[in-house]
């Protein structure tokens, strides 16, 4: 599968009519530089648990924390499947991203120390975590579960004009 080469297609009942399918690269590039990402797990009972979190994009993939008392932790142990969400709350322009994936803890210590880096460079030195058996410590001690989600079919929803909206689908 090639993370930077998914099939895109545009919903034209969604479009204006001028429209244009968005490029991958820009929904990219604006993952790596959103700051705040909505998760959306699944509660044992089936119903929905949505939260808002901090996640970097590295390597063809959004990761994104989380202590493993928490509710969304507690999720990702019975089902992995998830969606990430971020855009900006205005009708008349940006661009809104849907990722649909499966969240799979990351446990390498070489990809743990890159993603720590990854949070001090986006975030700050508020968020510097070491890495110590296969998690992040924060400064305050407390353990946190790293996840990575590879995008399997991601949403672009374009507003302003053209309105459009677009799916990226990897095989």
């Amino acid at each position: 599968m090639d993370i930077e080469k998914p099939v895109a297609k545009l919903a034209p009942q969604f479009s204006s009519p001028d429209a244009t399918a968005r490029s991958w690269a820009e929904a990219r590039e604006q993952l790596k530089r959103a700051e705040v990402y909505w998760l959306t797990t699944v509660r044992p009972d089936g119903h929905p648990h949505v939260t808002p979190l901090l996640g970097v994009w590295l390597d063809g993939a959004l990761h994104f924390c989380t202590g493993p008392d928490e509710r969304k932790a507690r999720n990702l142990a019975g089902n992995t499947h998830v969606v990430l969400t971020t855009g900006c709350n205005s009708l008349g322009e940006g661009l809104d991203l849907v990722v649909e994936g499966d969240a799979v803890q990351v446990r390498n210590e070489a990809a743990l120390k890159r993603l720590a880096d990854e949070y001090v460079s986006k975030y700050g030195e508020d968020w510097r975590f070491t890495v110590r058996d296969g998690a992040f410590l924060n400064p305050g001690g407390g353990k946190a579960l790293v996840y990575e989600v590879r995008p399997k079919t991601a949403f672009g929803f374009g507003k302003g004009e053209p309105f459009s909206q677009t799916r990226w689908r990897w095989m």
